[in-house]
């Protein structure tokens, strides 16, 4: 049997990809910025949906083929563009020569595959890709009279091909979608406000961001002054400050927080979220609270933590830490330069599956409230609330990829040296982690000709690859009854004469034995035309209870709680897995509110009273270790760490 072992390049098993629903404005569409970030976005793996208005570059097309736009005036002196049926023609014209195009052209010079239509193309399934329903008649006002407008085509989303534009993301790098829309009334098609349709797809398909892109610096509280943008705004707060067509923007906004994104609207004709107007759904109860409540809402699957940790490198700058974004995209915020350095690591992405963020009561549900975004939020505010001593260093990071390939954390292994280490993960706020299991990941293939299942001593890859994995896990389970064996994922199909099958099995390693003795067992179970693949490969650590670390935690636990200590070793694992491949000798233990147990469940809630006494303790102990002044330990790592 071949055997591979793989330290650099840990791969990523079935990976979700985040979403970004961005909507530009034809006159966003004139700036060569929007579509390099754009660009950016989808080098960074996610998809990306664009929508697009289409006002100037309808103004555009009307003058060049001569016709005048018409419009209607409301109350109040706001003007609309009328749409009756012999108009929808043109506008579709101008979207289909001119705007549609343009994106299509300047996406394809960036070397991304680009799928553009207007929302009203029918996808085969008897519908379009966009369905509205007609709004009423709409009252207009001509010479200061008052009438009725039977014929406006105009409507309010319906229905969105959901499956359909899925399909299209999974092909295409960018797809971008555009008014008119299918109307329910089997009409022509219906003029819709492209804000509004780009937060109904935004819901429609669980996006994880939403960007609504405009001419200035977002919402502006006084629209004189360009640098009066209204930072942050939950429901109901921001419609008093706009005007114009910023009134539909701030619509779309809101109606977007009843789905999964996080909001902006981001400006000048830019997706840059540190200039904008954010949008959230779940303000925090007490102010205590806020950087938690935040963290939540936004969304950072595997791959996706950009946008959280440009946020919190503001927050930080906002309270006087050095904070920035090293090169494996982990944010890094330091207090202190001395030898002496204690590092808190936690990790900034989640599992997918996103829902409403909401507060019930002083509990918060929403993903990574748990796992592990209040681990990172209570390291933070201790952070940001700390006088360290002269000849110590404190240091957060927030690693990337830590539910998928550790990515983050080798990163921070191989540049950021530390004498103490405290990882956030939920050990519950009145306990504390001295232990995990290791881990041994692998990957198991097996091809081979087609035969008749009929045929003697005939074995398919499916039943070959199946009694593999029994193998394997019988094998494994006479190494102790506390080794974890887990089967992830098994395929199998064929194709052209060839069978396939693929299994993907997880060991929990206790630390009686290696991952190394692991990755043996495993070879010697399989038959030898079945391929092994090591994805992931960490050892079980441990730290001594007569530890300086754990006994700065157990004295702050005491005196919080008035209780003995709980000390835990789990049987899961850790970013502390990942520095101990390296770092031998270096004390390390886990902590941060909130119930494992919970841990990618769609049930991860978490107590402001728990929170709150997990800050109390970080703080009480984080100040006895830095008082303690033990001699330091550092793992050898030598290099500094790089800023981008």
């Amino acid at each position: 049997m071949a055997v591979t072992y793989v330290p650099d390049e840990l791969k990523a098993v079935n990976p979700h990809r985040a979403l970004h629903v961005v909507k530009l404005g034809s006159a966003t569409l004139r700036h060569e910025r929007v579509y390099d970030e754009v660009a950016e976005l989808r080098s960074r793996g996610a998809r990306v949906l664009v929508v697009t208005g289409g006002a100037a570059d309808i103004k555009l097309h009307y003058a060049l083929i001569g016709r005048p736009v018409r419009t209607l005036t409301l109350r109040g002196g706001d003007e609309v563009r009328y749409c009756p049926p012999d108009e929808i023609p043109s506008i579709v014209e101008a979207y289909e020569q001119i705007t549609l195009p343009r994106i299509r052209d300047e996406l394809t010079k960036r070397g991304l595959s680009v799928f553009t239509t207007i929302g009203a193309a029918a996808t085969g399934r008897g519908c379009g890709l966009v369905t509205a329903t007609p709004n009423g008649p709409l009252r207009a006002f001509e010479d200061g009279r008052q009438r009725f407008v039977r014929d406006h085509r105009a409507g309010t989303v319906r229905q969105v091909d959901a499956a359909r534009l899925a399909e299209l993301l999974e092909v295409f790098d960018v797809v971008c979608v555009s008014p008119p829309v299918a109307a329910s009334d089997g009409g022509a098609a219906l003029n819709v406000d492209a804000d509004v349709l780009a937060a109904e797809v935004a819901i429609a398909l669980d996006a994880d961001h939403l960007r609504l892109v405009t001419g200035t610096a977002g919402l502006l509280t006084d629209p004189a002054d360009p640098a009066s943008t209204l930072r942050d705004a939950a429901l109901g707060e921001a419609m008093g400050y706009a005007g114009g067509r910023m009134k539909q923007k701030v619509r779309a906004a809101e109606l977007a927080l009843a789905g999964t994104p996080d909001v902006v609207i981001t400006g000048p004709h830019t997706l840059d979220t540190g200039s904008g107007t954010r949008f959230w759904r779940a303000p925090a109860p007490a102010p205590d609270l806020g950087l938690l409540a935040r963290m939540v809402e936004l969304g950072s699957v595997s791959g996706d933590e950009r946008d959280l940790a440009e946020y919190l490198v503001r927050w930080c700058a906002g309270r006087g830490v050095d904070a920035w974004i090293d090169q494996a995209g982990n944010l890094v915020a330091t207090k202190g330069d001395g030898p002496r350095r204690l590092l808190m690591i936690g990790h900034m992405d989640t599992v997918p599956h996103r829902w409403p963020v909401r507060w019930e009561g002083e509990a918060i549900t929403g993903r990574g409230c748990v796992d592990a975004k209040g681990s990172l939020a209570v390291f933070l505010e201790t952070l940001a609330g700390l006088d360290v001593p002269e000849g110590a260093a404190v240091r957060v990071i927030g690693t990337v990829e830590e539910e998928r390939s550790a990515v983050g954390a080798h990163h921070a292994r191989d540049h950021y040296a530390a004498d103490a280490v405290i990882t956030g993960e939920p050990s519950g706020a009145a306990a504390l982690t001295v232990g995990y299991h290791g881990v041994c990941k692998t990957k198991l293939t097996l091809t081979q000709p087609t035969a008749h299942t009929a045929a003697k001593d005939s074995r398919t890859a499916a039943g070959t690859m199946a009694d593999a994995v029994a193998s394997a896990e019988a094998e494994v389970a006479r190494l102790g009854a506390d080794t974890l064996f887990a089967v992830l994922s098994i395929h199998a199909g064929s194709r052209d004469g060839v069978q396939w099958a693929e299994a993907v099995v997880d060991v929990r390693v206790p630390p009686s034995i290696t991952p190394a003795e692991v990755s043996d067992a495993i070879t010697r179970a399989v038959p030898a035309r079945v391929n092994a693949e090591t994805l992931l490969r960490t050892p079980a650590v441990a730290t001594p209870r007569t530890s300086p670390l754990v006994r700065s935690f157990t004295r702050a636990l005491r005196a919080a709680t008035g209780g003995a200590p709980r000390l835990l070793a789990k049987k899961g694992s850790s970013d502390m897995n990942t520095l101990a491949t390296t770092w031998h000798d270096v004390p390390m233990v886990a902590y941060g509110p909130g119930d494992s147990s919970l841990d990618h469940t769609p049930h991860e809630r978490l107590d402001a009273r728990e929170y709150r006494l997990a800050r109390t303790v970080l703080d009480d102990a984080v100040r006895r270790w830095l008082a303690d002044g033990s001699p330091a330990v550092a793992a050898g790592v030598t290099t500094g760490g790089e800023r981008t």
